[in-house]
């Protein structure tokens, strides 16, 4: 990730740096000596059988869910808004929508797996995710759903402990089994979002541990997308048929979100301008910053939001339009995506209406979930923080066709 100041017309290329290689024994040969990845899959192996999908209600119809429409609230984030679905969770970071419209969310320090319902009742607890470390950031960090999950009830998750963060993979109330591990660690920069895209593959997006020059280099996983099957493997296609990395230079990912149709965003904290990057396979996206510019090939950002309200954090894409959650900006941004792809302007929602946003998830009613961030250390919590909210955003919001 880069840092531009404001203003700046050209970036000056440093002409020492040379562009690394991800796939094939090039990438190797260059990095000769360096110390081996230490990432470890799963074995291979079958998925549980037999494993029972979660019985759990279904989903109300409609509803004055709305800012702004009809029945909607007069006082959005009150005791009274039925925006909010869930109330006095601690930290909700990663959230994952069953097939019945009711939700899964995973709380980051205690590692407890949360049921949250469409209208608002009591939250009730599943399970807990074992060796959960919530220090440095890390913890619980992103909850995804199996792209068969009607047929094997398997979940996906981030997760730190206290040697690294890997990702596991468990059926409600079952037992946590790892899918990959030896995902580099540190005091800061833990960050991890999961999210399955349109191949079925697992995508997976992590921090630079605390160690920018990690980012670049692709015999290390911090600092990189990462994809992967759902036994580990590397993915068929990846740039290094070896390795997980699909993307790299990243300083840590806060967002991830498939189109759909085979694009992957990633959006990403900056100090002046948060990004948001359509993600490519084998392309740097230029974290750690040379001295005096950006890093020789790397890939600019797709968008960059308004340097005022930084903090991105998750993302989803619904039809056509990005939706961005921002923590200090304490707003949702919704971006409009043209014909290719591409993003547009961004208009705020949702200013400062229920504090820091931390996840959002598009759910395929057209209503988005979102949870707060305000009992985190950095936020003022209101009464009932941490909550989860479920909206539906108004049709004009981005070019969408809904």
């Amino acid at each position: 990730m880069r840092r531009r100041a404001a203003g700046r017309v050209g970036r000056a290329v440093v002409a020492a740096l040379a562009t690394v290689a991800l796939a094939g024994c090039g990438a190797v040969d260059a990095l000769a000596g360096r110390p081996q990845p230490t990432w470890v899959p799963k074995p291979e192996g079958p998925p549980p059988a037999d494993v029972p999908t979660p019985e759990l209600p279904g989903v109300p119809g409609g509803g004055p869910g709305t800012p702004g429409a009809p029945g909607g609230p007069e006082s959005p984030g009150q005791p009274d808004d039925p925006n909010v679905v869930a109330v006095g969770l601690r930290e909700p970071w990663g959230l994952a929508l069953l097939p019945d419209g009711s939700a899964i969310v995973g709380e980051r320090a205690s590692g407890r797996i949360l049921e949250v319902q469409p209208l608002r009742r009591p939250v009730r607890e599943l399970m807990r995710v074992p060796g959960v470390d919530a220090s440095g950031g890390g913890g619980l960090l992103d909850l995804a759903l199996s792209p068969g999950y009607r047929q094997d009830g398997l979940v996906f998750a981030y997760l730190t402990t206290r040697t690294d963060n890997r990702v596991v993979r468990f059926s409600v109330g079952g037992p946590v089994t790892p899918v990959l591990t030896g995902i580099p660690r540190g005091r800061t920069g833990n960050g991890g979002r999961l999210a399955f895209g349109s191949d079925g593959l697992l995508y997976i997006g992590t921090g630079d541990a605390g160690r920018p020059g990690q980012a670049p280099d692709p015999r290390t996983l911090a600092g990189k997308v990462l994809r992967i099957t759902t036994f580990g493997r590397p993915a068929p296609g990846n740039p290094n048929p070896a390795s997980p990395v699909w993307t790299r230079g990243h300083r840590n990912i806060a967002g991830l979100c498939p189109d759909g149709r085979g694009q992957v965003y990633a959006t990403e904290s900056a100090a002046v301008g948060d990004e948001v990057n359509r993600l490519v396979a084998a392309k740097d996206y230029g974290w750690p910053v040379p001295a005096l510019g950006t890093r020789a090939g790397a890939v600019g950002p797709a968008l960059t939001l308004p340097a005022q309200t930084t903090g991105a954090a998750g993302c989803a894409v619904l039809d056509h339009g990005l939706f961005v959650a921002a923590l200090r900006g304490q707003r949702l941004w919704a971006v409009p995506l043209d014909g290719a792809g591409a993003p547009g302007r961004p208009r705020a929602l949702l200013n400062s209406t229920y504090g820091r946003l931390r996840t959002v998830v598009a759910a395929p009613d057209g209503a988005l979930w979102l949870t707060t961030a305000n009992r985190d250390g950095v936020g003022k919590p209101a009464p009932q923080d941490d909550r989860v909210i479920r909206i539906l955003p108004p049709a004009n919001t981005t070019n969408s066709p809904v």
